[in-house]
């Protein structure tokens, strides 16, 4: 039993050794080559890691392409616009360039003081097509014709900057103008003289973010895009450079603007 008992141990003792020898080869191999084996626990580490780096990853991946659709139409601007302007106007300094400035949105909803949740639904509606919540306008004064008190909301308004501005401007020329019933382009003719442009949308319900189910009455909008142009022709051009689906302009046809200043030729200060 003895004999039985050293001959165990003695081929016990041999597997040991010959597995420590195997994982000793083993490591040294794979350290000859370069490859290191971690632990179980730092390989759970490892691979918590990878996951939470490829999910930032992803993360800035979404990122990056929201900026991309937002910004297509700056870039737009930048490599076609700008060049366009430089070449025809002669800028002597690239700030003199005209971009957009800003955009006025502004929505009238008559039964606002009558009717609560008109108001409330458009401004849901006017947030869904912005992307910005809006501002409640009241009235100035009381109207008895109207029967309208002061104080009263009657409608909203609200102003987009930065990107906000270039994605609704975006959206504007390439998905709701098209999308207007018997749409044969935009008026060449509403500016104001100082290159500012104003139109209006007679349905909100052009815009692919509203739903028809939801609207409760059809409800046009005023858009005022204001730019840094000094007249109503680097205006033009700025907008039509952007996309924006002018109407042919006749021969012959003068803008209200320049019609005003055509009858209040001035002299010296004093209207002739």
């Amino acid at each position: 039993m003895a004999a039985m008992a050293c001959t165990a141990a003695a081929a016990t003792a041999s597997l040991v050794a010959s597995t420590s020898a195997c994982t000793s080869s083993t490591s040294s191999a794979l350290m000859g080559s370069r490859v290191a084996v971690a632990p179980v626990g730092a390989r759970r580490l490892a691979c918590r890691g990878a996951v939470a780096v490829s999910a930032s990853a992803a993360v800035a991946v979404e990122d990056q392409t929201e900026e991309r659709t937002v910004q297509r139409l700056l870039g737009i601007y930048q490599e076609k616009v700008v060049p366009a302007m430089q070449e025809e106007f002669k800028y002597g300094n690239k700030f003199e360039i005209p971009h957009v400035k800003k955009i006025i949105v502004n929505c009238g909803v008559g039964e606002a003081s009558q009717n609560a949740k008109a108001l409330e639904g458009t401004i849901r509606d006017i947030a869904l097509v912005t992307g910005q919540k809006s501002v409640v306008t009241r009235s100035r004064k009381a109207i008895a014709g109207f029967k309208l008190r002061e104080g009263v909301p009657v409608g909203v308004t609200l102003t987009l900057r930065g990107d906000m501005m270039y994605s609704f401007l975006d959206r504007l020329l390439n998905l709701a103008l098209p999308r207007t019933r018997d749409f044969q382009g935009v008026n060449p003719y509403s500016f104001d003289g100082r290159g500012n442009y104003t139109l209006g949308l007679p349905e909100i319900s052009v815009f692919p973010e509203i739903k028809f189910e939801n609207i409760d009455k059809q409800r046009g909008m005023d858009i005022c895009i204001v730019t840094t142009a000094k007249n109503d022709s680097e205006g033009l051009k700025l907008l039509e450079l952007m996309g924006m689906p002018f109407k042919e302009m006749g021969g012959g046809r003068m803008s209200a603007s320049a019609a005003k200043k055509a009858t209040r030729t001035t002299f010296r200060g004093r209207r002739r």
